[in-house]
């Protein structure tokens, strides 16, 4: 049996959860990134790349079991006896650099990274196993003009790749605020932090759960419990009606402009300090965004911005795309959050014992890919290299002469390395590479020191029922000069 096993060819498929990226995915990300790393470097961030590989004691709230620390990450123990695992995210390579060479690195420290990151949880439809992140982060600075830098920054991230202004919103809001409305709520005792620690991680996922819930089930969730569809129980935080309508309020503070948005939330905190200052914070992010020109048509105060609550201790922010899209059946919605971030200040305290403070933002590329997809700005049958073919064996010499002279001249080219004999077969070879031109040069051609290029695009036109007009305005074939080689290609894909 083993031994069958053994011999038995190995099956050619992709692991689970897992997919292959091939030239165009890999191009159009590439370009993305690009774009995107060339505003964070105009803000004056310097890019990292860390290792693929973190010791599971670096990545933190990932721990061993008796076996391997498989909740969550790929992890694995080398010959040292130490657990070693892929990273999980950006943030926790960032935070272990910033400890690491503190006394080397500037502060703040402003870097950018981009790569992928990989986790152990159950795949489905469009969740993946590996995906790649795009994350900017500042460390070292507790001043709120950071974050509001950081909100800049993608502002000028999603419209450098394409999403246009109208068709994007960055919403801003504070950690800091909903602690004060927990506080006035009777969930948060800032004398003792530790207590009513497990009703406020209810609060926090009650709230997170808006979108799908809604208010009736969150709630439900903030009072005695909920019990779903199915007929399962999930406790709740169990406030009292007063308590939880000063949390329904917090999330329903938005008003009609910044300033009176931040009228209301100083209503709910109420006498909270925690809660005035989160407030405060939050006016003065809008104040240094309108000096810089971004207003309300790019970001905005909005507390009904949740997600990650649990994680951020102060300014939180979310990038949603704003215009329609069908779903997988035919409905209309909105696309919804491309990238979301926020404060985080105890993540390097964990290296260091001391605080450090730190701000940043993660781009969910296949998300934003998605998006442009959607707005024709990505997508597009991407055009292949210039084929030179081959019509005589015995002068290879002068074929690849020609991809070198092309190469040279800026241009993408290859030679057909297949077999020759059937011409038909390089132009179908060609047509399979997109090639938008083919170079033929027969043994009459080059007696006469000529080359012929024929039009592959305007070929598939014709074939496809071009008109005669266009036909006699520029023919799918022409002969040039062999000396005039790279401009005869030039002037044909122009």
């Amino acid at each position: 049996m083993a031994k069958d096993k053994a011999s038995r060819r190995p099956r050619a498929e992709t692991p689970k959860g897992f997919r292959d990226y091939f030239g165009a995915d890999v191009t159009e990300r590439k370009v993305m990134l690009d774009a995107v790393a060339e505003v964070y470097h105009r803000y004056g961030f310097d890019p990292l790349e860390t290792s693929a590989v973190e010791t599971v004691e670096a990545l933190g709230k990932f721990l061993p079991d008796v076996d391997r620390p498989n909740e969550g990450v790929f992890g694995w123990q080398d010959e040292d006896g130490d657990w070693l695992a892929l990273r999980y995210d950006l943030t926790a390579p960032l935070a272990r650099v910033a400890a690491q060479f503190r006394n080397d690195l500037p502060s703040p420290y402003r870097r950018y990274a981009m790569g992928p990151v990989w986790r152990n949880e159950k795949p489905g439809p469009g969740r993946f196993r590996q995906f790649y992140q795009c994350d900017a982060d500042t460390v070292g600075s507790a001043s709120v003009a950071a974050d509001a830098e950081i909100c800049a920054m993608l502002s000028d991230a999603l419209e450098v790749v394409g999403i246009p202004r109208g068709d994007y919103i960055v919403r801003v809001n504070n950690r800091k605020v909903l602690n004060g409305v927990m506080e006035v709520a009777g969930v948060l005792d800032p004398s003792d932090p530790s207590k009513f620690e497990a009703e406020r991680g209810i609060v926090l996922r009650a709230i997170d759960k808006i979108d799908r819930l809604g208010e009736t089930g969150v709630r439900a969730l903030l009072g005695a419990g909920r019990k779903d569809d199915s007929g399962d129980f999930t406790r709740g935080a169990g406030l009292s009606d007063e308590q939880a309508e000063v949390v329904m309020g917090f999330m329903a503070a938005k008003r009609a402009t910044g300033a009176e948005t931040a009228t209301r939330l100083r209503e709910l905190v109420g006498g909270s300090t925690l809660g005035r200052e989160g407030v405060q914070e939050l006016e003065t992010i809008a104040e240094l965004l309108d000096a810089q020109g971004y207003g309300p048509d790019r970001i905005v105060v909005d507390p009904s911005v949740v997600r990650g609550l649990g994680y951020y201790t102060g300014p939180v922010f979310e990038a949603e795309l704003t215009f329609e899209i069908l779903d997988e059946k035919g409905r209309k919605r909105q696309f919804g959050s491309v990238a979301g971030g926020g404060r985080y200040d105890d993540l390097v305290k964990r290296f260091t014992g001391q605080s450090v403070p730190a701000t940043g933002v993660s781009i969910g590329v296949d998300r934003l890919l998605a998006a442009l997809r959607a707005k024709g700005r990505a997508g597009q049958e991407a055009q292949g290299p210039v084929v030179v073919t081959v019509m005589d064996r015995d002068r290879m010499g002068d074929y690849m002469a020609m991809v070198g002279e092309l190469r040279r001249a800026g241009l993408r080219a290859e030679l057909y390395l297949g077999n020759p004999k059937n011409f038909g077969n390089q132009l179908k070879y060609a047509d399979a590479r997109k090639s938008p031109v083919a170079v033929i040069q027969g043994s009459d051609e080059a007696a006469r020191d000529v080359v012929v290029l024929k039009d592959l695009v305007l070929g598939a036109k014709i074939a496809a029922g071009a008109s005669l007009e266009e036909w006699k305005s520029r023919p799918a074939q022409v002969e040039v000069p062999r000396a005039a080689l790279a401009q005869g290609v030039k002037d044909m894909l122009s």
